[in-house]
């Protein structure tokens, strides 16, 4: 199945994931500037973790997010945080959806949620871009990396985002979090992740920036004109917070070391073909527009990435198993847990582990 088939598009939700229409109506009604019913609800069918709907209404269409239903993990499936980085970056003109409201009442359908504006363009799911031509291609490439330096250029405090996370050691942090969710949803002991969790804290880069991390900025989680290389939002904020923009940069350049398989990765394509930019370029460009030298060795950060990736997906398989997971695609995705760690081990061990 191609990322197309498995996220493009809505159905119609059944059992749990049905939420109350006329209570969203009322809340919308309150809440929603401009909103006028009747309203009508699907689902859309990509997104592993907060279910994400579609409301067609008499004023337009907009997007709900809301947390998943069931036990979930501390800090997983923040909302509110996703919904106060939107809104305090679209404030400044960053390319994000327009932000309506944020319900903490679980009356109103269940679980918290936000309501924002429906970002009308493509998104794309394959980045080897097919149908598209090699001027085309390099222009979305060189367009993402220029968006990812804009939101490392952000100033915070004009964004009203100064408290939206801790100074400083940010790796340091982030290795501690995914290592306490992998804990929390382990459900079998693979050699390599015990040994990533031991060699990454005592393996730390120095922090020497700090700006809004967005933490999975990848190509597919934007939406971009239907006729231009222009990026028109950026989408899945829910990992975002202050920290190393290093961390943001590295996860992107992931695409370099990573096999398409009709996905986001550009490492066995034929790049000059295509019209994709080598990671050199890339590097070269995010670093004239941010204002660097360099970047460090890419290596830890790759091992750090896939962890990281390992530990996520941990937690998609655990709710398979839990039986609350939020798409048909998880199970899918829930086997790819020890390719991700044996990965990060490969780099690890090129950093010197």
């Amino acid at each position: 199945m191609s990322a197309e088939e498995a996220f493009v598009g809505t159905v119609e939700p059944e059992g749990a994931d049905r939420l109350d229409e006329g209570k969203l109506t009322e809340w919308m009604q309150a809440n929603v500037e401009g909103f006028t019913g009747p309203l009508h609800l699907t689902k859309f069918k990509g997104g592993q973790s907060n279910p994400t709907y579609k409301i067609e209404a008499a004023s337009g269409n907009y997007v709900l997010r809301r947390k998943p239903f069931g036990p979930l993990l501390p800090s997983a499936h923040a909302v509110d945080r996703e919904y106060k980085v939107q809104a305090g970056l679209h404030t400044t003109g960053f390319p994000v959806a327009r932000q309506y409201g944020l319900c903490t009442d679980d009356s109103v359908v269940g679980s918290w949620f936000y309501v924002m504006g429906m970002v009308d363009g493509r998104t794309i799911w394959n980045g080897a871009m097919p149908g598209c031509d090699p001027v085309e291609r390099r222009a979305v490439y060189f367009e993402m990396i220029d968006v990812l330096a804009r939101l490392h250029n952000t100033d915070v405090e004009a964004a009203g985002l100064s408290d939206f996370g801790k100074p400083g050691n940010y790796f340091g942090r982030q290795v501690d979090r995914w290592t306490k969710q992998y804990r929390l949803s382990e459900t079998e002991v693979m050699p390599e992740m015990e040994r990533l969790i031991e060699w990454l804290p005592l393996t730390l880069p120095e922090q020497t920036r700090t700006s809004v991390v967005h933490g999975d900025f990848r190509i597919d989680n934007a939406i971009f004109d239907r006729n231009s290389a222009k990026c028109l939002a950026v989408l899945d904020w829910e990992l975002s917070t202050l920290g190393d923009p290093l961390a943001d940069f590295s996860y992107v350049a992931m695409a370099w070391v990573t096999e398409n398989g009709g996905r986001s990765g550009v490492m066995d394509l034929d790049r000059k073909a295509l019209g994709i930019p080598e990671l050199e370029e890339v590097v070269q460009r995010y670093c004239a527009a941010t204002g660097r030298d360099s970047v460090p060795d890419m290596n830890w950060y790759f091992a750090y990435n896939f962890f990281r990736l390992a530990g996520i997906i941990q937690g998609i398989k655990k709710r398979v198993i839990d039986g609350t997971a939020s798409s048909a695609h998880a199970k899918e995705m829930s086997e790819r847990v020890k390719p991700l760690a044996e990965k990060a081990m490969e780099f690890a061990v090129k950093a010197g582990a």
